[in-house]
Parts: C-alpha cells; structure tokens; sequence
C-alpha cells in the first residue's frame, strides 16, 4: 500500500506543479492515461503515438500500473483521466463504498487464455491447492477468478496472498508460493515451470465472464467529449489493426512488452478484442437508451464478491447500467 501511495503522490505531486504548454490565450488540456502491460490495443495506440499524432494540441501523458486495485486508487485521487481496470475491480469502484466517479466509454478485451491459475507442476489439479500458498493482485480480475476456481472445487483452507505480477514472478522463483492466478506477460513466465489448472476462458464458458475496461472519469468526459471520441476512435484503429495487419499489432505490443512479435503475437491472440460496433451490442456496451449485458456481468460479479465477504452490498442493476457510456462509440 505504501508503495501505491507513494506512486500516487508523484503523480499528483506532478499534475500540481506542472506548467503545460499555453497557446496565446488559451491553455494546453491534458490527457493523464493510466496503462497496464496488457497484451491488447492500448499498446497499440501507445507505441504508435497515433493519439499524440491526432491531438496535437493536448498534452498527453502515460503512466504505468500494476493492477485494476492501483488504477482505482489513482482515479480516487484525481491523479488519471483515463485508465485500465478489469470488470472485477470497475464492479467494486462502481459500488459503495468506493463509489467512484467514472464510466466504461470501451472494452479493451474480452479475457481468455492469458489469464490463468498456474501451479508448480507437482500440483495437478485445483484441489491439489488445499494448504498451499497461492497469490494474485487482490481486487483484481485474477482474484475473482481465482475465488471462483477454489470455490468451485471445494477448496476452503489455501493461503491466498496480494502480490502485484512482478513480485509474483519472483516469489514463484524464490519458491515462496505454490500457484498463482495472474495474467501475461508474467503468466507466460511462470508456465515455463508449472502447470495451467484453470483459464479465465474456462470460466467465461461457465459464466462468469472477465474484461479489461475503459474507465474515464464523469468530469472529463464531459468536459472533453471531443478528446473522448478522438480517444475512442484511435482504440478502435487498434482493434482493426490487428485483424488487417497482425504483424504489424504484434510487432508493436512486442515493443511495449519487451518481447519478440511471435510471443506478442502469441500472447494477443489469447485475448478476444472487440471493434466499435460489436462493443455496441446488446452483449456488451449496448447503446445510451438500451444498455447492454455488460452491466449484468458486473452485477453478477458484484454477487458473488459479496458472497466472498470482498464486498459490502450488491447495487441495483441500474447503478451499472449508469456505469456503461457507449454514446461516444465511434
């Protein structure tokens, strides 16, 4: 925690002091991006600068977090405008206590294959995991995937630890746990040594859906809803990309992961990605006057982390449909 807060405080400490660029007259916006190293199109749009190349008259900034818990805290404290955060952690901002002031404008992906439970391979099955010690990022997708899993098979007695993705992987080296649920690229470390005993993929199939979202904040977004649309509008650029041009979208999220474009390539098609007018479906955003299912997955995500004691109460349906902004679809 102190790490994050810490974090935060360059950050805010940062958009205090800072003196943007004025036009004569007028003063420069800022876009404050939050990102994860996630294997999809904001990666994309990152390291080929199409949004500083599109609004070249905003001051646009990106900053990296480790988890969807980091980006809601940052987004408590005003310090992002835009960021990434899994469904499960977009249901606990959305709900009280949190309550935080910010909508899903875009889906970045739907999670599959690159968010998994994987054990040392002396582990065989999820009900092997009964006392052993096993960490994910609480709060985040991966940890409501992972209640999920040990609920399903029984397991009441595991040792679950909060651990960021990079301190997991060197907890697995160090040997300090057995199993972990995380997504790539560090998931693809640890399968070099363990065992897959269970894929987000699976337990979409079962319905219990995972996403990684979009949240803006309400002021922003309508402040700026012509810097929202341009915004949008470069996400789906992506999305396409990588369906006309899949060397070319591996080659870059290589670059931003550090990775060769087979492994990226390998990596983002675990991931299902959804363009504009798919996301504007009634399965997913829907539109303005009939919101779409995604408000349902979160209410049901809200459920069970009630169920899990990791959450006080289930808000009505309506504070998630209130939660979905798909009118700026492109």
């Amino acid at each position: 925690m102190k790490r994050v807060l810490a974090a935060l405080l360059v950050l805010v400490t940062a958009a205090a002091c800072s003196s943007p660029a004025e036009a004569p007259g007028e003063k420069k916006t800022v876009l404050r991006i939050g990102y994860q190293l996630i294997p999809n199109g904001d990666l994309i749009v990152k390291d080929q600068k199409w949004l500083e190349q599109a609004l070249p008259g905003t001051e646009i900034t990106w900053s990296k977090f480790d988890s969807g818990g980091d980006v809601n805290t940052a987004m408590i404290a005003g310090a992002i405008d835009i960021g990434l955060a899994g469904s499960s952690p977009v249901t606990r901002g959305l709900s009280a206590p949190l309550n935080i002031p910010y909508r899903v404008p875009w889906i970045f992906d739907v999670i599959g294959d690159n968010e998994a439970l994987v054990a040392k391979k002396e582990i065989t099955s999820v009900a092997g995991l009964a006392g052993k010690t096993i960490a994910t990022p609480f709060a985040s997708t991966a940890h409501y995937s992972l209640l999920a899993v040990l609920q399903e098979a029984g397991v009441t007695d595991a040792k679950v630890i909060d651990l960021q993705p990079p301190d997991i992987q060197a907890a697995w080296v160090r040997g300090d746990i057995d199993a972990a649920y995380v997504w790539t690229p560090v998931l693809a470390e640890l399968e070099k040594d363990g065992a897959v005993l269970a894929s987000s993929r699976e337990l979409a199939g079962k319905g219990k859906l995972t996403a990684d979202l979009a949240v803006v904040r309400n002021e922003f977004a309508d402040q700026h809803p012509e810097i929202l649309q341009e915004w949008l509008k470069q996400q789906d650029r992506a999305v396409k990309l990588t369906r006309t041009d899949a060397a070319a979208a591996a080659a870059a999220i290589g670059r931003q992961l550090n990775l060769d474009p087979a492994e990226a390539g390998r990596q983002l098609g675990q991931l299902v990605l959804l363009d504009a007018a798919e996301q504007r479906s009634p399965d997913y955003l829907g539109t303005a006057e009939a919101p779409g299912k995604l408000a349902e997955n979160l209410r049901s995500a809200a459920e069970f982390l009630v169920g899990q004691k990791q959450l006080d109460a289930v808000p009505e349906l309506t504070v998630f449909q209130k939660g979905l902004l798909p009118h700026a679809l492109p």
